[in-house]
């Protein structure tokens, strides 16, 4: 597979976010467990999102051709449909066992699933919908919930609250670009619906939220590497 095949895959898998919570599972598992399993819960983290990215492109590939979008793969000829749909179908099941059989164990595992299942939901029915922050709300609360499952613990309260209002400000702000052509396409989520100015209202406020419950939530406490050996 060439270089430019490979980039083009991804691309398509929405390179900048999937990398993004692949690093956050990584940090937060090295946070509370140790390295070894840090690096499996990221690759089958990783997984996850490109099943995520990978469906997206595939179901908006004739809305992305509409708008001309070149700077996807699809759109710029760079890979095609069936290829992305056949290696979506290849990964799927290799992510999934992934995920149960791995350091995330079946809870953990079956969680974060749960995350990745939302993020397909939002890619193909969602996004239609002005319940559209809720798959963003449930999957960003989840990934943290997983690692937390998969070294024996509890995940505390706020650390579902953070990660749940990070994702629906990032959904807010992510839309914002797009509020245009969206509306045009008939895509209908909360933030086509409330606009430019009630999105980002929405999105500083979850952040300052998120800032001011992070600041006096008992972090060190509860972010503590597990005891390997009592």
């Amino acid at each position: 597979m060439s270089l430019i095949r490979v980039r083009a895959y991804a691309k398509a898998a929405h390179f900048g976010p999937t990398i993004l919570i692949t690093t956050i599972s990584f940090a937060l598992a090295m946070r509370l467990w140790w390295e070894g399993p840090a690096y499996l819960i990221a690759f089958t983290v990783f997984l996850g999102q490109l099943i995520i990215g990978w469906s997206n492109d595939i179901y908006d590939y004739n809305d992305d051709l509409k708008h001309k979008r070149k700077n996807k793969p699809l759109v710029a000829g760079e890979i095609t449909v069936n290829q992305l749909r056949k290696a979506t179908f290849i990964l799927l099941p290799i992510a999934i066992i992934a995920n149960l059989i791995g350091p995330l164990g079946f809870k953990g595992g079956a969680v974060y699933l749960l995350g990745v299942g939302c993020g397909i939901a939002y890619n193909f029915y969602f996004k239609f919908s002005p319940l559209s922050p809720v798959p963003y709300a449930v999957a960003c609360a989840a990934l943290p919930a997983s690692i937390f499952f998969a070294s024996d613990r509890t995940p505390p309260i706020w650390v579902l609250a953070v990660g749940s209002m990070l994702g629906v400000a990032f959904h807010f702000l992510n839309v914002i670009k797009d509020l245009a052509h969206d509306r045009e396409s008939g895509i209908g989520g909360l933030p086509q619906r409330l606009g430019k100015a009630g999105s980002s209202v929405i999105a500083l406020v979850l952040i300052a939220l998120t800032v001011v419950l992070f600041l006096n939530s008992p972090v060190s406490q509860d972010l503590s590497l597990i005891e390997l050996f009592k």
